[in-house]
Order: C-alpha cells, then structure tokens, then sequence
C-alpha cells in the first residue's frame, strides 16, 4: 500500500484536520473523567447525590461545548468556501447501467 496522499487542485489544501482556537473548549468536558473533584454524596438536589447529577450537568456541559465548536468552526475549511464540494452530473455513480 502507498502512502501518498491524493492528489488535490492547485491552490487547494487538502482536506483534514485543522487547527482552531474554539477547540480548546472541547477540552472542559474531560474535567468530568477527575472522579475526585465530585465523589461526594452532598449537596443533594431533590433527593439526588451530588456524584449523579454533577455528571448529568456534564453531559449538557459536553453538548454545549461540541455545539458551539461546531458552529463557531463548520464555516472555517481554509481554502475558497464560495464553491459547493458536489460531484457534476457526469461524475455520478450509475453503478452497472454504465
């Protein structure tokens, strides 16, 4: 198996991971996995231990946080956004009626 990367359009970078600061935000759902910070049966809210509904906040914690990298990143593809990536109508597949 080869290695090389497909070729791409001139002036084009290829697609694949980038960069952006907004990622960062994904690192706040990972204070969930410190156990420490909330193996504690008090405060309880409405009868719930605190170890239960702590995780429960970080689950919207984590959503919120992939919603808003999302939105602040999808429109970020460094390179011309202006063109649709769509196939024309002779680059579809037919499968066999070819």
């Amino acid at each position: 198996m080869s290695s090389a990367s497909p070729p791409t359009e001139p002036g084009r970078r290829p697609s694949g991971l980038r960069w952006n600061s907004w990622n960062l935000l994904l690192l706040l759902p990972l204070l969930m996995l410190v156990t420490p910070w909330f193996n504690i049966d008090h405060p309880r809210l409405g009868g719930i231990p605190f170890f239960y509904w702590y995780q429960l906040v970080f689950v919207l914690v984590g959503v919120g946080s992939v919603w808003i990298v999302h939105t602040m990143t999808r429109n970020t593809s460094g390179g011309d956004t202006s063109k649709a990536d769509r196939l024309s109508v002779d680059q579809l597949d037919e499968g066999e009626a070819k």
